[in-house]
């Protein structure tokens, strides 16, 4: 007996046999039947039966690629996304600290000095001068840079004399004191590490709540690029029933030999939780200058950014994690970083094929793709190697592309070229990065323009749109395919989880437009509404 059904739907199956049906009968939190009102046989009187009245329904989203310990963690810190001014940023923040008690730490995030005039970086005396009582740790938009005050410099020791941590970089001024800017990862840990830390149960209350924002925008589950406490967050959200997403938990460099070690292995877990690649960061972001070019930064002579780990290391830890199970999903944004990336893919795919490995057994990735050189655009297809990219990226950044790459932007965020020679292609938002709403990376896709229309009717470089269904199954099939469970996930089909979004609007045959009026009305994720409007 099915334990419910769903009738009078405009539902775009995604499955090449039935593209289309009215009906979906699901059992067990799984789609029992797709068809149309013939299924209300497969109903008895105690059946729910929901009438959709016309509703489009899709498969459930999946972002593939967020930073969910980070989104979750944005919960009750100060909010600098999209901030126009630093005096709007130092406002905010002074508020902060006249509400907070002297000595505790402000924590924020989301500011981007691209935004403001001069383009320059904050300092710390900047900070100083409106919160000389509390230590400041704000991370930039980005997520390669932070800013901090002297209390926090002071707090981690950080001074004229501190070297630059590898693959980071302490910002210092004429005399080499610290300004207040601390690029890349490495150098952001000297004050994580002196910052309060953050139980697994108090991570998990946050997830809990900003789960529900997930569902509202048509989320039903995200792939993760965060650290291993994400894990541990996640798991005791489990614990509770309260895990409501497909979650797939990519694991970082520190906890690769834990996990061989412990015999763990790709897709270890279930369809609520499982273990996904090994993340590694090649360069670092356009943003603060760090993404790792072939050729300066225009305006910019003596930088061509940084690279985060040597290739030798990448290569040593991709081989070590394919041979142990594992495929690696490896950020990358330069052109150059790319570049390097695809090689190191070469050899492994070649170790891979020695060993009698086909690639559908290590579904390796390329984070953002951001930039690619025209040489390397045809090389993720022929590898068969995931592009893993952010539509809404391109709209936002566009002026700094413009500005730092020139024409060389031209193949910069741009999935057309990909999709083109054929590499399959999975869709996200960065997430804080950028909003994790599904439907505003569906426009940035198709439009390549802002919500405010610009840079244009045409968009920013044209060329590079997708189509909605390309755009679509970029949101559902291709994470689907980059999780190993495109069996289950990204159709609605017989045998494949009941997770699904319901839309006021028929995305196939709204103009482009229009795709930022579209509601989500429904979310169901196995079987149950987690969300109706």
């Amino acid at each position: 007996m099915i334990d419910r059904l769903l009738i009078n739907g405009n539902i775009h199956t995604l499955a090449p046999d039935r593209p289309r049906a009215s009906a979906i009968a699901i059992r067990d939190g799984k789609i029992d039947a797709v068809g149309d009102g013939r299924l209300t046989l497969l109903a008895s009187h105690r059946t729910p039966i929901d009438d959709l009245g016309g509703a489009t329904v899709l498969p459930g989203f999946t972002d593939a690629h967020l930073h969910w310990g980070w989104t979750s963690q944005t919960v009750g810190e100060i909010d600098l996304f999209d901030v126009p001014t630093k005096a709007e940023a130092l406002r905010r923040i002074a508020d902060a600290g006249a509400h907070t008690r002297p000595g505790d730490w402000l924590v924020g995030w989301g500011w981007s000095q691209a935004m403001w005039d001069g383009g320059q970086f904050p300092t710390a005396a900047d900070l100083d001068a409106v919160t000389p009582e509390h230590p400041v740790y704000l991370r930039a938009r980005s997520g390669h840079a932070a800013w901090v005050n002297r209390c926090a410099l002071a707090a981690a020791g950080i001074h004229a004399g501190t070297p630059d941590p590898r693959s980071g970089r302490i910002v210092r001024d004429e005399h080499g004191a610290a300004t207040g800017i601390l690029l890349e990862a490495p150098a952001m840990a000297l004050i994580r590490a002196v910052m309060p830390s953050v139980s697994a149960e108090t991570q998990a209350d946050r997830m809990e709540q900003m789960q529900k924002e997930l569902w509202r925008c048509g989320l039903t589950g995200f792939h993760d690029f965060d650290d291993p406490d994400v894990l541990s967050a996640l798991q005791v959200l489990r614990e509770r029933g309260a895990l409501g997403v497909r979650v797939v938990k990519n694991i970082n460099r520190d906890f690769l030999a834990d996990a061989i070690r412990s015999g763990l292995r790709w897709g270890f877990g279930d369809d609520w939780l499982r273990l996904g690649g090994l993340k590694l960061f090649a360069d670092g972001a356009l943003g603060p200058r760090t993404a790792l070019m072939m050729a300066p930064y225009d305006g910019e002579p003596g930088n061509v950014g940084v690279a985060i780990m040597s290739r030798d290391e990448m290569l040593d830890l991709t081989l070590a994690a394919s041979r142990a199970g594992f495929p690696t999903a490896i950020h990358a944004i330069g052109d150059r970083a790319v570049h390097d990336v695809l090689d190191l893919y070469t050899v492994v795919r070649r170790d891979e094929a020695a060993c009698g490995v086909s690639p559908a057994a290590r579904r390796h990735r390329i984070e953002h793709v951001q930039i690619i050189d025209p040489g390397d655009s045809q090389r993720l297809a022929e590898l068969d190697i995931i592009a893993s990219m952010q539509p809404i990226h391109a709209t936002s950044d566009y002026p700094m592309a413009d500005r730092y790459w020139g024409k060389r932007a031209w193949y910069s965020y741009n999935p057309r070229l990909q999709l083109n020679a054929g590499a399959r292609v999975a869709l996200g938002s960065d997430s804080p990065v950028e909003p994790f709403a599904p439907l505003k990376g569906i426009h940035a896709a198709v439009t390549r323009r802002r919500a405010d229309g610009s840079p244009g009717a045409a968009g920013w470089y044209p060329d590079a749109r997708l189509t909605i269904d390309e755009a679509i199954r970029g949101f559902t099939q291709g994470p689907a395919y980059a999780a190993g469970m495109e069996h289950k996930l990204g159709t609605i089909a017989p045998g494949y989880l009941a997770d699904l979004v319901l839309l006021d609007h028929d995305l196939t045959t709204i103009a482009p437009d229009d795709l930022l009026g579209v509601n989500v009305i429904g979310t169901m994720v196995g079987g149950e509404w987690r969300w109706r409007a």
